[in-house]
Parts: C-alpha cells; sequence; structure tokens
C-alpha cells in the first residue's frame, strides 16, 4: 500500500510540474456581421459576411494581458458598401488592450473614443459555468467543454428615414469554453478569471464570434504584463455614454437621406 501510495504521489509531483502557468497564445477571433434594418438586395449581397482578426494572450503570476496585433487590427473603418447612400461604420469592442488581476478581480481596459484613450475600470463578472463531458484536442492540449448563458438588455441602433432609433431588447447568449485543465490559468478570451484552466476555443451565440487559438508558447517575459497607463481614468458605464453620444453626433452630422449602420465588437 506504501508503494502504490508513493507512486501516486510521484505521479501528480510529475503532473504538477508539467503543467503550463505562465506563456503566451495567439488568437484568431472570427465575427459573423450583421446588418439590422431593410437594405436593397444588390447592397446586401456585396456586404462582408465575416471579419477576421487576431488577438495575443500574455499570462504569469496570476496576471494576464490581452491585446490586438496591430497588422490585423481593422478596429475603426468606414465603408459604404458601395453605395452613397448608406454607410456602415465599425467600432472595435474595447478589447485592444486589457488587463486582468486574477487575485484581485481586477480588470482594467485601454479604449479609445474621438482620438482620446480611456482606462476603463471594472471588476470581473462572473458566469454560472457548468463543465460537460465533451472533450476534444487544441494544439496539443486536451479540452473539456464549460458552457454558460449570459442573461443581458442589448442596446439595438438603427437609422431609417435618416432617424436613429434606440431600443433595449432581452438578450440571451449561450458561451462555450473550451478550456485546458493543464494549464491551469483562467485566462482567454472575454471571460477570464471564471474558469479553472486556459480558454482555448470560444464559441459566442452558436458561431456568431469564435476565438481560436493558432499557437501557443512558454517563451515570454513575466515583466511586460503590467497595468495600463495614460488615459483618462473612466467607468465601463460612463464610457457607454460617452460612445452614445459620438454615435448621435455622428448621425446628425450625416447628409440628409442618407443612413448608417453601426456595427459594434
Amino acid at each position: 500500500m506504501k508503494k502504490i501510495l508513493f507512486f501516486i504521489s510521484i505521479a501528480f509531483s510529475l503532473f504538477s510540474s508539467a503543467q503550463m502557468k505562465q506563456g503566451k497564445v495567439v488568437y484568431e477571433r472570427t465575427i459573423k456581421m450583421q446588418f439590422r434594418g431593410n437594405l436593397p438586395p444588390e447592397l446586401a449581397a456585396n456586404m462582408p459576411k465575416e471579419r477576421k482578426d487576431k488577438f495575443e494572450l500574455a499570462f504569469a503570476n496570476g496576471q494576464s494581458l490581452w491585446e490586438s496585433i496591430p497588422d490585423m487590427e481593422e478596429n475603426n473603418e468606414t465603408s459604404d458598401g458601395g453605395n452613397g447612400n448608406f454607410r456602415v461604420i465599425r467600432f472595435g469592442g474595447g478589447d485592444d488592450l486589457t488587463y486582468h488581476n486574477f487575485e484581485t478581480g481586477k480588470s482594467v481596459q485601454v479604449r479609445e473614443l474621438n482620438a482620446k484613450n480611456y482606462i476603463v475600470e471594472d471588476s470581473i463578472q462572473k458566469l454560472n459555468w457548468k463543465l460537460l463531458e465533451e472533450a476534444k484536442t487544441i494544439l496539443g492540449h486536451k479540452v473539456q467543454l464549460a458552457r454558460a448563458e449570459r442573461y443581458a438588455m442589448r442596446s439595438v441602433m438603427t437609422m431609417e428615414n435618416g432617424e436613429m432609433k434606440r431600443q433595449m431588447i432581452p438578450d440571451t447568449t449561450v458561451i462555450d469554453a473550451w478550456i485546458a485543465m493543464d494549464i491551469p490559468v483562467p485566462a482567454g478570451p472575454e471571460f477570464q478569471g471564471q474558469l479553472p484552466g486556459l480558454i482555448m476555443e470560444l464559441n459566442i451565440n452558436n458561431g456568431q464570434i469564435v476565438y481560436t487559438a493558432i499557437e501557443i508558447s512558454e517563451k515570454m517575459n513575466p515583466s511586460t504584463i503590467k497595468e495600463p497607463r495614460g488615459g483618462k481614468h473612466i467607468t465601463a458605464a460612463e464610457f457607454n455614454k460617452e460612445r452614445d453620444k459620438t454615435f448621435e453626433e455622428m448621425q446628425r452630422n450625416m447628409p440628409p437621406g442618407r443612413q448608417m449602420q453601426i456595427v459594434t465588437h
């Protein structure tokens, strides 16, 4: 019996030492584009069906830093879809640079609006996750499925006949996270500080937004993970008010008869 316990102890020790506790991950994000309102068929046919970009996550010492990879970034862009009477304006989702401290539950984002940087501080809002039996392999790591539902009110803004309309509608989102238990770090895209392992793949709303880990490495410098500085400190609610004001000002400056569709994330 003592020999069995000894071998179990050795095996557990080897497993613990093999666990990856710091590193870098590159994710590719795919977003299915949604355009609300009635579009002419010829215009709808020319609209992009999806958008891709990449991000890098560094994690070590109970902290993480999430940032966009600049050469893939398409943050604030405008297009008219080939029709001068319709303008599409895309805003980034506020995840260009995000710092998390898992021990304190603190989250700090750098968000840009009107060429100004804002430091948005918040606490990690945890969902009720359920660990399921489904498993698969991503980049050589066995991952297990965790699922949660998020209930919220979502703001919808559309442009009809030159008038912007905003309404709040109930929204239920199903979130599937594939987590690597051999990397016991609660990091990953969007829902950091909530799960017992690194999120290697994240599927939001049945493929509406999908993050997939495409590279992973243990090589990184922990000193590069720092809380961001250099911007006006503001709460998430205050930033959302500033963003709404920007949208309204853009609408007032639109030429008469021209429609605008704002796409965020």
